[in-house]
């Protein structure tokens, strides 16, 4: 393809053959050295970029992202469904309904249908306690604009 240059075998592909000496290809190898080290940084930026092209926000390429990123070999990273819980009412004497609740557990406000996160992401303790940050930022790029979410430890 035209982006798959070897300036090294250029360099020596260019050069008359009466040139073709060892100490000539030496001295233009290294003249053309920063010219390969702004190649190859080109071509690895164009790598990741064609990644990050190829993966979307759904939940089966952002899981395989942040497995990719983060726990490439065990891969126990994986994403859940958000609202889990809905809410329990206290009603007043003025309203006659029943007051009776029962049982009640408290849950964080995120955990709720109406106000809560769109998807949980659970991730090992382990790798949560050194890339919080990181996780944050890529799940920030991937996800739409308004989806919420939460992330839990294993």
């Amino acid at each position: 393809m035209w982006y798959k240059i070897k300036y090294n075998i250029l360099v020596i592909q260019l050069l008359p053959t009466f040139l073709r000496k060892r100490v000539m290809i030496d001295y233009l190898t290294v003249m053309v050295s920063p010219i390969n080290k702004l190649y190859n940084e080109w071509y690895q930026l164009r790598l990741d970029n064609l990644y990050k092209i190829a993966h979307t926000g759904q939940v089966c390429y952002l899981r395989k992202v942040l497995n990719d990123m983060f726990d490439q070999s065990l891969r126990r990273i994986y994403i859940g469904d958000g609202a889990k819980y809905k809410r329990d009412y206290i009603y007043t004497p003025a309203e006659q309904k029943p007051q009776y609740l029962g049982k009640i557990y408290l849950h964080p406000a995120s955990d709720y249908d109406d106000t809560g996160v769109d998807f949980i992401i659970y991730v090992p303790a382990e790798l949560l306690d050194d890339n919080n940050y990181e996780l944050i930022a890529l799940v920030n790029y991937y996800k739409e604009g308004v989806k919420r979410f939460k992330i839990e430890e294993i």
